[in-house]
């Protein structure tokens, strides 16, 4: 390369200054929308209504298998395609070839759920979806470091977190709409075609920057595998607020997961799919509520780890609540105190995590580790439940392991220097 050309830093690895439109963030925002419903209509409720057609008297240990393994799947392709991005030069963009390709292959995983005849094929099916959305994840969050600039990326935030919610929410909604009309294939389809819609619009309606042949970083499978290691010790910050990242994660895989067994087995819900529904809304509207006020607050002050610790704070608060007691109106109470801790986490924590990544060129590679926090919990979270649930004091023992985590994320962003 010339010194000309090695002076001439290419538009994709500056630091971005100007103001994302609506436009933009209204497409990335029903892109993120269909990506969550994709992943969490299946975990609400039909992997678990499928596991236990199949093998009712083992629906948790199938679910955990399932659900286990596709989340292993996540933890290699979301930093792997986050890679691949990183050094892709097509005309089309670095990002969205492998956007629209991974919401390709999460849709088809979803029709092969759709068709599961067990749970091999269960698995089969479980882990495309895992492989192409987590590879849809991880452009798509690499959009927001590549476009947005720091100063409105807690907005921006606020809407994916929202959006995840949405997607819970909808997927929840259409899904149990699809039972009622046709069963299992339908809902899956349904959100097969959902997922493809929201990645195409993404990619058809928004820019993606090119980036020039001769800055692609070297190819050779020695150094490919070296960047995906991020050295704590040089960057401690990364390391520190992925670590906090985890365990937010974690705390509310603990509580979530196993939400429509909990109604049903626990609190003794006479109609669980409906409570849960009921739940989610609840849940739903106190997490935009506190997206949005983090959101703007956060970039209005510049802060991030004060709102961190207060999300912690109030996600222990919803699971210690469930500790004490198991019953459908203290469910009523922990669910959106849940929502305003998680959204105002989501709203800050893209926010924060953007300002610690190690180097620009890397930036979809590194936010896949980053998204690995996201992964890791959901092969952790069903092994460990099957143990607390059956070993260390059923859904009360599960719902303290999911404050002492969220509590301990309050501790780990503390160590975080960087940031305010």
């Amino acid at each position: 390369m010339s010194d000309t050309a090695a002076a001439a830093v290419p538009d994709v690895f500056a630091e971005p200054v100007k103001r994302v439109r609506a436009g933009w963030m209204t497409l990335l925002f029903l892109a993120n929308i269909a990506l969550w419903l994709g992943v969490y209509a299946p975990i609400q409720v039909l992997l678990p209504q499928q596991a236990e057609l199949l093998y009712a008297a083992h629906k948790e240990t199938v679910f955990g298998i399932v659900t286990g393994i596709g989340a292993a799947v996540a933890l290699i392709a979301n930093p792997a395609i986050g890679l691949l991005s990183d050094r892709t030069c097509s005309r089309f963009g670095r990002r969205h070839p492998w956007t629209i390709a991974g919401g390709a292959i999460g849709a088809a995983g979803l029709l092969v759920l759709a068709e599961a005849p067990n749970v091999v094929v269960m698995t089969i099916g479980w882990c495309l979806v895992q492989a192409g959305l987590n590879g849809m994840l991880a452009t798509l969050m690499s959009g927001i470091a590549d476009r947005v600039p720091v100063g409105q990326r807690a907005q921006v935030g606020g809407l994916v977190g929202i959006a995840q919610m949405l997607g819970t929410v909808l997927g929840a909604v259409v899904v149990v709409v699809m039972l009622d009309l046709a069963g299992l294939p339908l809902g899956y389809a349904a959100c097969a075609a959902i997922v493809l819609a929201g990645a195409a619009a993404f990619v058809l309606r928004t820019p993606d920057a090119r980036l020039p042949v001769e800055f692609r970083p070297s190819g050779r499978i020695r150094e490919i595998l070296a960047d995906l290691w991020v050295s704590p010790r040089r960057h401690p910050d990364f390391a520190w607020a992925w670590a906090c990242h985890f365990m937010i994660n974690l705390g509310n895989a603990f509580g979530t997961l196993y939400l429509l067994f909990f109604l049903k087995d626990a609190v003794h819900y006479p109609d669980p799919d409906s409570g849960l529904l009921i739940m989610m809304g609840l849940y739903g509207v106190a997490l935009v509520i506190g997206a949005v006020l983090a959101g703007h607050f956060s970039d209005k002050s510049g802060k991030r780890k004060p709102y961190v610790l207060g999300s912690a704070a109030i996600m222990a608060l919803a699971a210690l609540l469930l500790v004490i007691w198991q019953s459908w109106p203290v469910a009523l109470v922990a669910s959106p105190l849940l929502g305003v801790g998680f959204g105002t986490y989501m709203a800050v924590a893209l926010a924060m995590l953007t300002q610690v990544l190690p180097a620009a060129q890397n930036r979809a590679k590194d936010l896949g580790v980053v998204n690995i926090a996201n992964s890791l919990p959901q092969v952790v979270a069903p092994l460990l439940t099957t143990l607390i649930l059956q070993w260390l004091g059923g859904y009360p023992g599960l719902f303290a392991a999911s404050a002492v985590a969220t509590l301990l994320a309050g501790v780990l962003v503390t160590r975080v220097r960087s940031v305010g």
